[in-house]
């Protein structure tokens, strides 16, 4: 892993990132979720008015990982960093590259000395629940994630 690079992503990531977006949605059983255009989602990123930053891991100029969040505000809390997607290419699994990730991540909440860090898991990801359970993250029960779509809010 001496050859794995972390930097801060750039726009001319978004293609590789969406692709990983795929394959995080595929390994979560719902690839039909991803409906952002590479469009929407580099203006998003680096657009007049941007709303998620990411970290992306490269081995040989190819990027094999990503962790992109966004500030989130808590009312109990307070600001806290909110990791979106956090996903480690198949071939890449098991070799530290997720460590060095999420470590990058955490230090970035300790540095814009946020009130904390925040995510979700599937109940079923006992791989990602093991890897968040080395670091004694307090995975909660209890709470249902609730949504509407555009067309829903524009009825």
């Amino acid at each position: 892993m001496d050859n794995i690079i972390i930097r801060v992503a750039k726009q001319e990531d978004c293609a590789r990132l969406l692709e990983l977006i795929n394959e995080l949605a595929l390994y979560e059983k719902a690839p039909e979720e991803v409906t952002v255009t590479l469009a929407e989602f580099e203006d998003a990123g680096f657009g007049a008015t941007p709303v998620w930053k990411a970290f992306v891991a490269e081995d040989e100029h190819q990027i094999i990982g990503f962790a992109l969040y966004y500030t989130r505000y808590s009312t109990w809390k307070g600001c806290r960093l909110y990791l979106e997607d956090f996903l480690v290419t198949e071939s890449y699994r098991g070799k530290g590259v997720g460590k060095i990730l999420f470590e990058t991540v955490m230090k970035e909440a300790q540095e814009k000395n946020y009130n904390g860090m925040t995510w979700q898991v599937l109940d079923w990801n006992e791989p990602a629940i093991n890897f968040y359970n080395k670091y004694a993250a307090q995975i909660e029960t209890g709470w249902l994630n609730a949504s509407f779509s555009k067309e829903q809010i524009a009825k």
